[in-house]
């Protein structure tokens, strides 16, 4: 009996998107990809700073999202930021058609590709604010201190 090959699951994440918006719940899309595109995406050769999502005739699609090519694997400049369609169902595009109604964005939170198929977790959140930043920062902050005396005063 042949051994499976043990993947590496390498997440690739949007780090400045909890920073920079309120989320709500998140939900999982497919990808439409390359060969290529696939293969650099599993060795966590991709980017999601700056990336979103847009509605196009009733479709998602991922807007600015890198996926860098190494020696092995050519990706031509055009095709690292291209659009690439996202696989949704029907009522799940309609209930973020409904949030971005609603003044809400589409962001792309992080890139899965730990199993057979490679997913893209996105999630519809509102812009924050600078002040609203600063009170994220404080309570992470407040918090954190916290901790450290509650750890202090048992050891």
């Amino acid at each position: 009996m042949v051994k499976k090959k043990q993947q590496s699951s390498r997440v690739i994440s949007n780090r400045r998107a909890r920073h920079d918006y309120e989320l709500t719940d998140s939900l999982i899309a497919g990808i439409s990809l390359t060969g290529a595109e696939t293969k650099a995406l599993r060795m966590g050769h991709g980017q999601l700073r700056g990336a979103y999502v847009t509605v196009k005739d009733g479709e998602l699609y991922l807007i600015n999202a890198a996926i860098n090519g190494t020696n092995g694997i050519p990706i031509s400049d055009t095709d690292q930021t291209r659009a690439r369609k996202l696989l949704v169902k029907r009522k799940e595009i309609d209930g973020l058609l409904q949030a971005k109604q609603q003044g809400k964005t589409i962001v792309p939170l992080e890139i899965l590709t730990r199993g057979r198929y490679i997913k893209v977790r996105i999630s519809a959140g509102r812009g924050k604010k600078l002040y609203d930043k600063r009170q994220t920062l404080k309570k992470r902050d407040e918090g954190r201190a916290a901790q450290e005396a509650v750890k202090a005063s048992r050891g």
